[in-house]
């Protein structure tokens, strides 16, 4: 690491390079669109088991391959990126509240880009957490939060970096304080995007909300 960089420079780093990996499954994920949009899992034989003709079954199965490592490289990027952002969080505070944000929001809407594959098509997001409780006039039901809503991002925690410890979620809540923090919710067949500021009101906590676990990651 060059001598003199700062934390804030090394996030911004870290968040190009998540860009860069996102725009190369895109193309990849165009070349399955391309081809019948066959996806990751579409098949790549007819009904009498010979190799499709109307597809280019090499191609394919190369995207495939090259999206699965782009996103397994990902996925320990993500991780990076929520240990430097707790890092960063704990030097300065709010001193910088407009990059903790970027940070905290990771660029949501670049996981889609015009006529390409989208992240979330790829491998679906899964609920890291389930709300069970809203207190009324809170935090959480000023946001919009409500019973039964499945949390799939919280900021810049998703199922890619959730530990399944509650109190992961816990500490960005408190470092975020009077900041915006970004939710991806699904609501029955809806996906939301919400904006909670956790911060002090009349009743417990920062949030006025109960959040659990949901029943899939219980089982393990």
């Amino acid at each position: 690491m060059a001598a003199g960089t700062t934390t804030k420079e090394r996030l911004e780093r870290l968040i190009n390079a998540k860009k860069q990996l996102e725009a190369q499954i895109s193309r990849n994920g165009q070349i399955l669109t391309a081809n019948d949009n066959v996806g990751m899992s579409g098949p790549l034989v007819d009904a009498e088991g010979f190799p499709r003709n109307d597809i280019d079954v090499y191609q394919v199965r190369l995207a495939r391959q090259t999206i699965i490592c782009l996103q397994n490289d990902h996925k320990e990027l993500m991780n990076q990126i929520q240990a430097l952002l707790n890092q960063y969080h704990s030097e300065i505070a709010t001193t910088d509240p407009e990059l903790v944000n970027r940070a905290s929001a990771l660029d949501l809407d670049d996981d889609r880009s015009p006529g390409g594959a989208n992240i979330a098509d790829l491998a679906p997001a899964r609920a890291i957490v389930v709300v069970n409780l809203v207190s009324p006039d809170s935090p959480a039901e000023r946001a919009g939060l409500c019973v039964g809503d499945a949390i799939l991002r919280f900021g810049s925690i998703n199922s890619d970096n959730f530990k399944g410890d509650l109190a992961q979620i816990g500490e960005l809540v408190r470092n975020m304080q009077s900041q915006n923090v970004q939710l991806k919710v699904k609501r029955a067949e809806q996906q939301l995007d919400l904006i909670l500021v956790p911060k002090t009101w009349s009743g417990r906590g920062l949030l006025g909300c109960n959040i659990v676990l949901p029943p899939e990651a219980m089982e393990h």
